[in-house]
Parts: structure tokens; C-alpha cells; sequence
């Protein structure tokens, strides 16, 4: 099982579509996949068709509490309308966790608490032999909830929105993951990374100020950035304002040229990322 965390410490660079459109991908290509929302704000929830707010749907909270009504995960994943696709959904409740932790870190028994990165890991074993890939949408903070998806995970995405602001968020982001980490390292974290990178969103290649951006994030990052980026582009958008992704709506509903440009760059991304999930499977 390849577990895939996408992450960024920002809103609005485009992570859950980025999460959303890569699990779709990989179960129309035949993997078995599992896409797991772990922000509370549960926008990979509702592109699914699940709305938590009027749906009373357990999330991943359900398994990773520290509690005795603590439950398998098995009994938190639901299937989607796509084949080779299941989803963990998201709730408001997933925020319990940021704060049963430090509880759980300074409680009698605290064990359970010190090693509150491997309940991922744990739970995932469960489930080892019924998917390929895992997709995790990461909460935009970082958090208990991000930390312990880090540690399961075997890569991680960072999105990137190619403006200054946005990329001087990311490098903060990355100072204290990088520090954080360490530290739980240290503690006994078993990190099996097998690769990061970067990803470039909601890219105007017409924008002179984000096509320097850009060059200056493939000169400083040359092994760790993604050769395609997502373009900008409404058809993305507007299926979004149906609860829909690219892989779902028809064609016909846009200006063709417009669905065309958008779905090759999803894909070209999407196939990067694919082939890198495949190699580190030690397959070419």
C-alpha cells in the first residue's frame, strides 16, 4: 500500500482538488484506491456527494480517538460512485483530535499519547490488502491531525500557488514541519518516505510575474518539483460548483477547448505522479 499525503499550509492553493482529482485518476486507471479527508472543512467529502452536516457520517476521528468508543476503520469507510474508489469522510469532528492529544500526551498512561503519529499507520494496516494507494487531503495547519498523516505516509505533495506570498507561507510551513519532524523522529517515528514534491496550481501561463515564479522553484527545487503544473481554469471551477470534478462532468457542458486544456493538464500531473507511485513499487 503507497500512502500519498497532499498538504499545504495555506488555503487556496488548490489541495483538495489536487487530492480529489488524483484519487479519481488512479481508480479509473484500475488501482484499488482509498481516499482519506482528514480536513474538518470536509471539501473532499462533499465533492463526493456526502454532506456531513446533514448526513451523520463517521470520520476518521472514530478510529483515531483514545477512547473505548474508538472503532476499526473498516466501519468508517464508505464507497463512492466511482469504481476501485472508497473515501473516509470528514466531519467538524476530526478537530477533537488537536485537542484529545495534548490530553492524551499528559494523561496516567500516557503511551498511547507519546505515539499519537502511528494511529494512521495502525489503522491503515488494517486495510492493508483490500487497497493500492491511499490519498489523504491534509488539514491546511500543522497540526496533530497532519503530523500523524506524515508519518504514514510513503510520499507527500506540497501544493504550490505560484505567487510570493504563497510561497514565502510554504517555506515557513516547511521550516517548522522540518523541525517538528525531527522531533518525532527522535521519538521513535518510523518514516518511510519515499518521495516529495512540489506541485504547481492554478497556474496562468500568460501571468509573466507566476511564469518567474515558477522558474525560480524549479532553479532552487530541480529533483523535487513536478515537471506539469495545473493550469488555471474555469471548467474546473465550474464543475466545482456542482460537487463535481473533471473525471465526472461531460464535456459538452463547456467550451470544449477550454475541458480539453484543463483535463491534459490534470492528466499530465496526474500520470507523474502515477508512474512515481509505480517506481516506487519497483516497477518501471
Amino acid at each position: 500500500m503507497h500512502v500519498v499525503s497532499v498538504v499545504n499550509f495555506k488555503g487556496g492553493s488548490g489541495k483538495t482538488t489536487t487530492a480529489a482529482h488524483l484519487a479519481q485518476h488512479l481508480a479509473l486507471k484500475g488501482h484499488r484506491v482509498l481516499a482519506i479527508d482528514l480536513d474538518p472543512q470536509a471539501s473532499l467529502t462533499a465533492l463526493h456527494g456526502i454532506q456531513p452536516e446533514l448526513d451523520d457520517v463517521p470520520s476518521l476521528y472514530e478510529t483515531l480517538r483514545y477512547d473505548e468508543h474508538r472503532k476499526a476503520i473498516q466501519d468508517v469507510i464508505r464507497p463512492t460512485n466511482f469504481p476501485n474508489l472508497d473515501i473516509v469522510p470528514a466531519s467538524l469532528e476530526l478537530q477533537e483530535y488537536e485537542y484529545d492529544t495534548p490530553v492524551a500526551l499528559t494523561s496516567t498512561d500516557p503511551h498511547e499519547g507519546r505515539t499519537f503519529f502511528t494511529r494512521i499507520s495502525r489503522a491503515l494496516d488494517e486495510v492493508d490488502d483490500r487497497y493500492d494507494v491511499v490519498v489523504i487531503d491534509c488539514p491546511p495547519q500543522l497540526g496533530y491531525l497532519t503530523l500523524t498523516a506524515l508519518t504514514a505516509s510513503s510520499s507527500v505533495i506540497v501544493t504550490v500557488h505560484p505567487q510570493m506570498l504563497d510561497v514565502m507561507s510554504m517555506s515557513q510551513f516547511l521550516l517548522m514541519l522540518g523541525g517538528i519532524m525531527k522531533t518525532i523522529r527522535d521519538a521513535g517515528a518510523n518514516m518511510r518516505l519515499k518521495w516529495f514534491r512540489y506541485l504547481v496550481t492554478r497556474f496562468e501561463p500568460t501571468d509573466g510575474p507566476q511564469k518567474q515564479m515558477v522558474g525560480f522553484l524549479q532553479a532552487m527545487f530541480p529533483n523535487q518539483m513536478l515537471t506539469a503544473p495545473v493550469l488555471k481554469s474555469t471548467a474546473i471551477s465550474d464543475a466545482g460548483i456542482t460537487k463535481q470534478t473533471l473525471y465526472e462532468v461531460e464535456r459538452s457542458q463547456f467550451v470544449r477547448t477550454t475541458y480539453d486544456r484543463a483535463i491534459a493538464s490534470l492528466n499530465e500531473v496526474n500520470d507523474e505522479i502515477s508512474e512515481l507511485i509505480h517506481r516506487a513499487w519497483g516497477r518501471e
